[in-house]
């Protein structure tokens, strides 16, 4: 049996970015491990066949391999910041398929053969919407981030970071500012924290 959870990650993804920061909020103390992607450890491949992260694995071997899963399992567990609390799905949901959709075939368009232009201007409608649910405070939850904050602004930070220049001169001086409010949290910091590719019989790190 292992001592605590266990997290495959890798600072930069967006999904391990909001799995890291459900944990931090929870409070949930768990045992992060770096993936390289050119040699993803095989102890994480065993674990999942996806072969992608986040990958979380339970002191009891059980598996959870989607972000938004690791997301709920943590917050399930402890709450303190009342995250759960008015999730915003059809927002997430718009993220996690159209959005993503967009931002892939904008960012990595060679990769995609794609015109930027065009997936650059879906993407922007669809932030739209955003822009409209920050009317009610800072953030998607209120005057305080919760789970949806956290599960759209690692791509939103992806998106804005593909031309900072013109995401700056863009029209939605809301969604702007909450990304902005979003990535100056301590929190987010704590979550992006650098750290060395895991290595089979590395020490322990914890993510904290």
């Amino acid at each position: 049996m292992i001592e605590r959870p266990v997290l495959y990650s890798f600072r930069r993804c967006p999904y391990a970015m909001r799995a890291r920061l459900a944990l931090l909020a929870s409070g949930v103390e768990c045992e992060i491990r770096e993936v390289r992607l050119a040699a993803k450890p095989a102890s994480m491949l065993r674990a999942s066949t996806k072969a992608t992260v986040p990958v979380l694995i339970q002191p009891d071997h059980t598996v959870i391999d989607e972000s938004l899963d690791i997301m709920r399992w943590a917050l399930g567990r402890h709450d303190p910041r009342h995250w759960l609390a008015n999730t915003r799905h059809d927002l997430i949901a718009r993220n996690d398929g159209p959005f993503k959709y967009h931002l892939d075939r904008y960012k990595y368009a060679s990769r995609y053969q794609s015109d930027p232009d065009c997936h650059r201007a879906e993407a922007l409608g669809i932030l739209a919407g955003i822009e409209a649910a920050l009317k009610a405070g800072c953030f998607l939850h209120g005057e305080q981030p919760g789970l949806t904050d956290a599960a759209i602004a690692p791509f939103v930070r992806q998106f804005a970071a593909t031309d900072p220049d013109w995401f700056a001169s863009v029209p939605l001086p809301r969604l702007q500012e909450w990304l902005r409010a979003f990535l100056t949290l301590p929190l987010f910091g704590r979550a992006m924290c650098r750290l060395a590719p895991w290595q089979e019989g590395d020490a322990p790190v914890l993510l904290y």
